[in-house]
């Protein structure tokens, strides 16, 4: 796997770090979409799985995340934030503009991958969602209900059954350890609310990966906004006992082989 590259765009709302792993000769481009107040450098094992198996990888950090401008956490409109994805993936088509493209979100950025797929789809061959912020999310509306958020951060040990996951969450500077802010939760109802109505991917291949113990984003309300989304070309994995984390969590392995026979069918199809 070539060394990671670190790259700052002009974002839609300032200086956009975008990390890229290169291929010397890929068949396909892989963006990848991280989740709420982490960041793309937490995706170093996952972009190694996709580059051995021939991918060329980018992924931004999203704004107000890891390296990139803006105010911690705050994201006032995702579909910013699905203009910035793509802009990262010009990163790679431009220098290989005919290999087919796959988009991978996990959690908030499962949610960002939906959306980049209603708006971008015909450019795809095929969309992954790890246990994705879709379909009925109940959080957002709790917590704006309130006068004040409170400060409960999100805890390390819900992430994977594997504790040095957790504790290196915990140690990471670029996470966001503090309150989810009033904002981003406005902007995490309408956007659930734009995906919930802006149609399904019809035959784009959709694999949807979940954990049965995902206490941050439950299993059920995914269901719902998957099967929404979904044009009828799903395959879905869930996983016994995970947690919300599964390409970290204890049986990865099992999981990146279902990740990639899953890609390796859709590019073939």
């Amino acid at each position: 796997m070539a060394d990671a590259r670190e790259h700052v765009l002009t974002g839609t709302r300032g200086p956009l770090t975008v990390h890229e792993w290169p291929h010397p000769r890929p068949r396909y481009v892989a963006l990848l979409a991280h989740g709420y107040g982490e960041h793309a450098g937490r995706y170093e094992e996952v972009a190694g799985v996709l580059s051995e198996h021939g991918a060329a990888v980018v992924a931004p950090d999203h704004v107000g995340h890891g390296k990139s401008a803006g105010e911690r956490v705050v994201i006032e409109d995702f579909e910013d934030v699905v203009t910035d994805l793509h802009t990262a993936a010009l990163l790679t088509r431009t220098a290989h503009p005919d290999l087919p493209v796959v988009v991978i979100g996990h959690s908030m950025g499962g949610l960002i991958a939906a959306r980049y797929a209603q708006r971008y789809g015909d450019g795809l061959a095929a969309l992954v969602l790890s246990g994705p912020v879709i379909g009925a999310w109940e959080l957002p509306g709790r917590l704006l209900a309130l006068d004040e958020i409170p400060d409960t951060p999100i805890s390390p040990a819900a992430l994977s059954r594997d504790p040095a996951v957790g504790a290196a969450y915990a140690a990471d500077p670029l996470v966001w350890h503090g309150p989810m802010k009033r904002p981003t939760l406005q902007a995490f109802v309408r956007t659930l609310a734009d995906v919930a109505g802006g149609g399904d991917v019809g035959p784009l291949p959709l694999l949807w990966l979940h954990g049965t113990d995902d206490r941050l984003v439950p299993l059920a309300g995914s269901r719902s906004g998957v099967e929404r989304l979904s044009g009828g070309n799903l395959t879905e994995r869930i996983y016994p006992g995970a947690r919300h984390e599964v390409f970290l969590e204890t049986h990865k392995d099992e999981v990146f082989r279902d990740l990639t026979r899953f890609l390796d069918d859709a590019l073939a199809g």
